[in-house]
């Protein structure tokens, strides 16, 4: 199947000053973070895209509106959409408070070490938010692999909790070890699905070409591996 591009935030605001934003409208990308969030759309400016989906929210928004801001001049216009299945979690009456006061909370513990067990009070169950961002993840995969064939790549651009229960799942972890996982401001992360397996290709990166992701014809006479299959021994790597 296609592969997704997984997209966090640039910084903002709250990030820098240690707050809880959750789906606070009006968030918006400070200084730092469209410098970010620039930085990585040249990363992926070489990279042919299907598409970008963002999480409804206007600092995702505004990652997305870089990345496409910086595809080449002469290449095919690429779709932006947004899916509410890539919304922040809903934090209920943890939004907007300060992260070093939220420690305090005795749910903090459990969050911290079993994720699965925690709905936030006046809010969203951590299992919930895996649950319906793996779905609309896929749902979106499945979309590009049926109108661009399995060499398909697209964007989601989300937020830290969100791509770290996405490549939880793809790499077969419970829940309750995502926060082994770290989705640092508009870091990339990458995960290619297979009708065997998911095969999480990079995670919480900051720099280096991707201009290996664009199809590479294959030389006559060639004979692939099965797309679906694990290369034994590792493989040779992108060229």
């Amino acid at each position: 199947m296609a592969t997704v591009i997984l997209v966090r935030h640039g910084r903002t605001s709250a990030n820098a000053s240690g707050t809880l934003a959750g789906r606070t409208p009006g968030v918006r990308l400070d200084e730092t973070g469209v410098g970010q969030a620039r930085r990585t759309a040249e990363r992926l400016a070489p990279v042919p895209l299907a598409g970008v989906v963002s999480s409804p929210l206007e600092r995702c928004k505004q990652t997305a509106r870089e990345i496409l801001r910086a595809r080449p001049a002469d290449g095919p216009e690429v779709p932006l959409s947004t899916d509410k299945g890539l919304v922040e979690c809903d934090y209920g009456d943890w939004q907007g408070r300060l992260l070093k006061d939220l420690a305090k909370e005795p749910l903090w513990s459990t969050v911290q070490a079993q994720p699965s067990a925690v709905t936030f009070p006046g809010g969203e169950s951590m299992a919930t938010m895996q649950s319906r961002v793996v779905a609309a993840v896929r749902r979106h995969d499945a979309a590009v692999t049926a109108s661009h064939g399995d060499g398909g790549v697209w964007v989601a651009v989300s937020h830290g909790d969100l791509i770290k229960a996405v490549l939880a799942d793809a790499l077969g972890m419970h829940l309750d070890l995502f926060q082994r996982i770290t989705v640092d401001p508009a870091s990339v992360s990458i995960v290619r699905y297979t009708g065997s397996r998911p095969y999480v290709v990079a995670s919480n990166t900051h720099a280096g070409d991707l201009s290996w992701m664009a199809p590479k014809p294959q030389a006559e006479g060639e004979e692939a591996a099965a797309a679906d299959d694990a290369a034994v021994g590792g493989g040779a790597g992108p060229a």
